[in-house]
């Protein structure tokens, strides 16, 4: 979900600086409910529903919960669902991190209900170690709905806050060597501050594309400066993605938005050599194909890591 502004009224809702018009929000489709095998395996097991009518009936009050909170396209078309950390191919290098790297750090960022998060913590990154961050607070109350957790049974750490807020998240330089500090209580947190230069591992997905260029520049060097130094430290993400950077034209929920997009080419000039010093980092990018309602565009997957 995005960070930054997040406004709705009678008239409009914004989405990063995607403004949508509320009469053209549809109302909630079940029919557009649907799990993968790998994704209802999970659900299943973390919030313990074994029946597919009972899960499904679950999920959908709290999406309808949702969508009264915030009418957003990822509520809507049940991209919340989506096991999208998993599919990264980074995704066992970030398990690794969490098993052998001491009080490894990862970031779950613009998380809607976390569950990336959560499915990074069933697969062994220690839960105590990661943190699911979005604006809306709501959101972030209605994961343990969803999980049907609550703060003393989940030991992640599930923090509101506004990326483009300095008081949340600061721009910093990053560390050019790696600092030995007693670890943090994540569970204390009311910032990211505290955590420049620490964390191992950045989860950003669908979230640079809701912003303009310069908003994008920002949050990378934001993201930059809480990374850890140590070398296999890395951001990834899943955005829309173009041939040419530029504004290209996305329809969302029915209805068509502009939206900035970098291409492959100057997404990795961007973090190689802009927001880190060339040659210190390895960006990796993959431009893929989807269809949204029978309308194709393309998505760009990512990672930056430190050498």
């Amino acid at each position: 979900m995005a960070q930054g502004d997040a406004i709705h009224n009678e008239s409009t809702t914004l989405l990063g600086d995607v403004t949508f018009q509320t009469a053209s929000i549809p109302t909630v489709d079940t029919d557009l409910y649907g799990l993968s095998s790998e994704e209802a395996t999970f659900f299943k097991a973390q919030i313990g529903i074994d029946d597919d009518e009972d899960l499904k009936r679950h999920i959908l009050e709290v999406q309808a919960k949702a969508y009264k909170i915030a009418p957003y396209p990822c509520i809507h078309g049940f991209v919340f669902l989506r096991l999208n950390i998993s599919s990264y191919p980074v995704y066992e290098h970030i398990l690794k991190l969490g098993r052998e790297r001491p009080d490894a750090v990862l970031l779950d960022l613009g998380c809607c209900f976390g569950v990336d998060a959560r499915k990074a913590a069933a697969d062994g990154f220690p839960p105590k170690n990661i943190i699911a961050s979005d604006i809306n607070n709501e959101f972030l109350k209605l994961s343990h709905e969803l999980f049907r957790t609550t703060p003393t049974s989940y030991a992640g750490c599930l923090l509101p806050g506004d990326v483009f807020d300095p008081a949340f998240l600061s721009i910093a330089a990053g560390p050019n060597e790696v600092f030995s500090a007693p670890a943090i209580d994540l569970s204390s947190l009311k910032s990211l501050n505290p955590l420049h230069g620490r964390i191992s591992a950045i989860s950003a997905t669908r979230l640079f594309h809701l912003f303009t260029e310069d908003k994008q520049l920002h949050l990378a060097k934001a993201l930059a400066g809480l990374l850890s130094a140590q070398p296999g430290s890395v951001i990834c993400g899943y955005q829309v993605g173009t041939l040419e950077k530029g504004m290209v034209t996305a329809n969302i929920s029915g209805s068509e938005h502009q939206l900035f997009a970098y291409s492959p080419k100057t997404w990795s000039s961007m973090w190689d050599g802009e927001v880190f010093e060339k040659g210190s980092v390895k960006v990796e990018t993959e431009l893929v194909e989807v269809a949204i309602r029978e309308v194709p565009f393309l998505m760009m997957r990512w990672s930056v890591m430190r050498l």
